[in-house]
């Protein structure tokens, strides 16, 4: 019979680090429904003391997430554990805490100041209250990569006897090499007393692009839980990508013989692109699996095979993970049904409230564009949600602009429910209209990233751009699509303004002019 290798996704804790890619807690919860239906056995909502919202994101997954077990992390701390527990009280017996201190021997000096007979105590200390709130516990050591193996055999035995039944190892900075890090783990597995009453997880790091192998080694060496992401996002060079580790033990059936895991592949390219389109983090056109060219075959010589049989260069279908092979195109002439039947295959099921707004909206772009595709349709849906209950919104938007003249902007906002206009020149059509938009707008936040990306081929393509302002320690990423790039980069600007603290109007209004 096979194995289970539980797939541990930390989309929504370890991934919303990756710079500009926090998420508001709608956007967690459509994550987390997705992640559900992908089949994952452990979703990791979220670290509930971090704030106000983060603790009610997480009770919120907790409460309307039915089948995966919802995970809380918390430091080795009493308050922290406690706010895990009262936020993952809804999942019941789904709910675990998953609680963390340093074990290497520089966190334990530099960041704890701590004795390693003190960290031991603090991690049995945590363990013990968790257990005694959470119906199951998980224990990390971070930087177990970097710490002393015997020190790690000795709290990960304590930490056992004290309740924890999930012993994580993680390679916090992505420092080991896959014989290393599946060694570590064959050690620990036949040196700790007690192993045998806890599942051992690894959490690797892509530091030096090694994250999927360090998971696949330590797989092969006695893990059974994985902890991911979807598309490998996270701190740093990201965590193990979830797609890959899963089709390798798919594909890989003659070495990963009696391993498997619950996910449903066919949902891995939707849960993709809908992270992607969250998180404004755009997937490269390499990426292997979920990336656009990941199928696509360009030589002469791979397409004489492929011709001749799929199987000369391709190890998976494309189907099998969830690229569509649905030949219905839609255009204008779609109608409700059609739009409905699409989104429920990309995983979005729409009241009727939400699918008039959204048909509403697809017949305008299909006015634009001959065919609609699937990341078409997702950009609505996050186009839509982000201009709701948002407190500025663009009105209107002027641009002129040609190889003689000077570009020139006058942007219509309403803030607040009142409209304000302002005008600028720029040194082209997208810089005078942020000039414009930012005159209007405090604190308009310092812009750390500008990019733009075709959502698909051709001339007619909607613009997905991506703004990412800082103010203070506050990074936010905004989203725009359109088959105008200057209004989709206002677009993408004003939402990420949107999520700055106290945005408003300036008291002082920037002089408008008509062009």
């Amino acid at each position: 019979m096979s194995e289970t290798i539980h797939i541990f996704d930390t989309t929504l804790r370890d991934g919303e680090q990756s710079p500009g890619c926090s998420m508001n807690a709608e956007e967690k919860l459509r994550v987390a429904l997705a992640l559900e239906k992908l089949g994952v056995d452990v979703i990791e909502a979220g670290f509930p003391v971090a704030s106000p919202d983060d603790f009610a994101s997480v009770e919120q997954i907790a409460t309307e997430i039915q089948g995966s077990r919802i995970a809380g992390l918390a430091r080795a701390l009493e308050k922290d554990i406690e706010a895990a527990a009262r936020a993952i009280a809804p999942a019941g017996e789904r709910g675990r805490i998953h609680t963390f201190i340093a074990t290497s021997p520089i966190h334990m000096e530099a960041k704890l100041r701590m004795a390693p007979d003190e960290v031991v105590a603090r991690a049995v200390q945590a363990v013990t209250l968790a257990r005694s709130l959470a119906p199951e516990v998980e224990f990390s050591a971070e930087d177990a990569g970097r710490s002393e193996i015997d020190f790690l055999c000795r709290i990960v035995e304590a930490t056992i006897d004290a309740g924890a039944t999930i012993i994580n190892i993680p390679d916090t900075v992505g420092y080991m090499t896959p014989d290393e890090f599946g060694g570590r783990i064959r050690t620990l597995i036949e040196r700790v007393p007690n192993s045998d009453q806890a599942i051992f997880s690894v959490h690797c790091h892509n530091d030096l692009g090694l994250a999927v192998a360090n998971s696949l080694a330590a797989v092969e060496n006695g893990a059974r839980q994985v902890e991911c992401t979807i598309n490998g996002l996270g701190e740093r060079a990201g965590n193990a990508a979830l797609e890959e580790i899963v089709m390798i033990l798919r594909t890989r059936r003659d070495r990963y013989r009696n391993l498997d895991t619950a996910i449903d592949c066919t949902r891995i390219v939707p849960t993709s692109k809908l992270v992607s389109q969250i998180t404004g983090s755009p997937v490269q056109a390499n990426k292997s699996i979920v990336g656009a060219n990941a199928f696509a075959h360009e030589s002469g010589i791979h397409q004489d095979g492929m011709l001749k049989h799929h199987k000369t260069y391709e190890i998976m279908t494309p189907e099998s993970v969830g690229w569509s092979t649905n030949r219905m195109v839609l255009g204008k002439h779609s109608g409700r049904a059609a739009l409905s039947a699409r989104y429920a295959e990309l995983g979005l099921e729409l009241d009727r409230e939400q699918l008039n707004t959204l048909f509403a909206r697809f017949k305008v772009l299909a006015d634009k564009k001959k065919e609609i595709f699937d990341e078409d349709l997702l950009a609505l849906v996050s186009d839509d949600r982000d201009t709701q209950d948002e407190r500025i919104s663009l009105v209107g938007l002027h641009v002129a602009s040609g190889t003689r003249d000077t570009p020139v902007a006058v942007v219509e906002l309403a803030i607040d429910g009142e409209i304000h206009k302002a005008s600028s020149e720029g040194d082209g059509p997208v810089d005078a209209a942020f000039k414009a938009i930012k005159s209007l707008v405090e604190p308009n936040g310092k812009l750390l990233l500008y990019q733009v990306n075709a959502i698909t081929s051709g001339t007619d393509a909607q613009g997905d751009v991506t703004v990412r302002l800082q103010n203070g320690n506050r990074v936010v990423n905004g989203q725009g699509a359109s088959t105008d790039i200057v209004v989709a980069s206002a677009k993408a600007l004003i939402a990420a303004l949107n999520k700055l603290p106290e945005t408003h109007a300036r008291e002082v209004h920037a002089q408008y002019s008509g062009i």
